[in-house]
């Protein structure tokens, strides 16, 4: 999908002029399988919208271990600056799962944007207020549900991802081992 044609299934920017001028500043470029999008401890100072393809985004520690806090399937926006970055560093990486074309617009750009225009400014309020909930409703699950709740939850709010993505990414999205996802999914 091309980026006016996503901005404008947003009621905040159903007016092709708003969207064009939203859509203006964006860059895009094929990000392939592997290539990392944005990198934990690294500068960032992006937005993104995953026009095609399937991304996530992972914290890792100090040993390598990593755990999946976010998982993408174009089109859509991800996770706003924000939100996952603190003093201009990103607290997570940002990894394409598969070839995905990734539209990106310098965060600073975007706020000038927002003070500019009114539906602009309601568009990026709505994808933040809207990623907050996602988190909270993770957080939530997380913290109150045992494994064959979670799955079933993730099953509820992400109905093809498990087509999409690989088992141990969803295990460790939900908090849960690979080999107890492997065994709930037989038994559920």
């Amino acid at each position: 999908m091309d980026l006016p044609t996503f901005l404008l299934q947003s009621p905040y920017l159903s007016d092709r002029a708003n969207a064009a001028k939203l859509a203006r500043g964006w860059t895009s470029a094929l990000a392939r399988k592997g290539t990392s999008i944005a990198v934990q401890g690294e500068p960032e100072t992006h937005e993104y919208i995953i026009l095609d393809g399937r991304v996530a985004s992972c914290i890792i520690d100090a040993v390598g271990r990593a755990v999946c806090v976010g998982m993408y399937v174009g089109p859509c926006v991800v996770t706003p600056l924000v939100a996952r970055s603190n003093e201009g560093v990103s607290l997570v990486s940002i990894e394409a799962k598969t070839d995905a074309l990734v539209a990106r617009l310098d965060s600073g750009a975007l706020t000038t944007l927002m003070l500019e225009n009114e539906p602009i400014r309601d568009w990026a309020n709505d994808v933040l207020r809207r990623e907050l909930g996602r988190k909270a409703d993770r957080e939530w699950c997380l913290a109150a549900l045992g494994g064959a709740e979670r799955l079933i939850w993730f099953r509820e709010r992400y109905p093809e991802y498990e087509q999409q993505f690989s088992h141990s990414l969803i295990a460790s999205f939900i908090g849960i081992t690979p080999v107890t996802f492997s065994r709930l999914r037989n038994s559920l």
